[in-house]
């Protein structure tokens, strides 16, 4: 089986040779960038990664022309400021010998603020980022979803990822999303209703908090979960009264 490792990259000057290296076991390893101005593709060609560029529509359609792009049997989705481990390397080899699951769902370490979070949603974090070729396809503009044919499985080492480094990238990386949140939010015929900017961040932080345990991550946790019910439960949701009261969504928006 050949397998081919994915790099999505955009300015990832910083990150993309340390995850190229990560991934040199696979056969092939692409960096399908959407045209950096920094010395992303470079750096990519110079520790032995093959660039593709493709202008950026969503994180769904990047993904899906990854897809038709490589000329692969199996392609492994990695970002640039993931890092693959030894142990995760030999698992997947091994499973994409197996004919019967088309899909794998990858754990992630999530280190955020130079922590590894626990709770609040971050572990174990699986993502569908492990697909037979011809087998699936990405939807959703943002926090995209994988529509597989077949069985899908559950890796058991997992990816390394360094996901947000101080308070500065967090706010940078959120503020990037909030256009592709809100469109989903669209997507989804979200209704905003005068109480929804009360009610949705205090739901968002109960269910990152309580339900999903940020709480065991102490100080680090409480504070996380606070951040993401303002973004998750307030920002996006005034983004997209925003962008509704512009005009610049529309019901046939992909």
């Amino acid at each position: 089986m050949h397998l081919t490792a994915v790099i999505l990259t955009k300015n990832e000057a910083r990150n993309i040779v340390p995850c190229i290296e990560s991934l040199l076991w696979a056969d092939e390893v692409v960096a399908f960038d959407c045209y950096s101005e920094d010395e992303t593709t470079d750096l990519a060609r110079s520790a032995g990664a093959r660039v593709i560029k493709h202008p950026f529509r969503n994180f769904a359609h990047q993904r899906n022309a990854a897809l038709d792009a490589v000329e692969s049997d199996w392609i492994f989705f990695v970002d640039a400021d993931e890092r693959a481990t030894p142990e995760l390397a030999r698992e997947i080899r091994q499973v994409i010998e197996r004919k019967d699951v088309n899909g794998w769902w990858v754990p992630r370490h999530n280190y955020i603020f130079g922590r590894l979070t626990r709770g609040a949603g971050y572990f174990p974090d699986y993502q569908m980022r492990l697909l037979r070729v011809g087998c699936g396809h990405y939807e959703r503009s943002a926090s995209e979803i994988v529509v597989l044919e077949g069985a899908d499985g559950y890796l058991t080492q997992p990816l390394i990822h360094y996901n947000y480094e101080n308070m500065a990238q967090f706010r940078a990386k959120q503020r990037t999303r909030e256009v592709f949140e809100a469109t989903t939010l669209h997507q989804q015929g979200v209704r905003l209703r005068p109480h929804t900017l009360v009610l949705q961040p205090i739901r968002h932080f109960v269910w990152r908090y309580f339900t999903l345990k940020g709480y065991q991550d102490g100080w680090h946790g409480l504070r996380l979960c606070l951040l993401l019910a303002y973004y998750f439960g307030w920002r996006n949701y005034v983004r997209l009264w925003h962008m509704r009261r512009s005009g610049e969504l529309s019901n046939s928006e992909n």
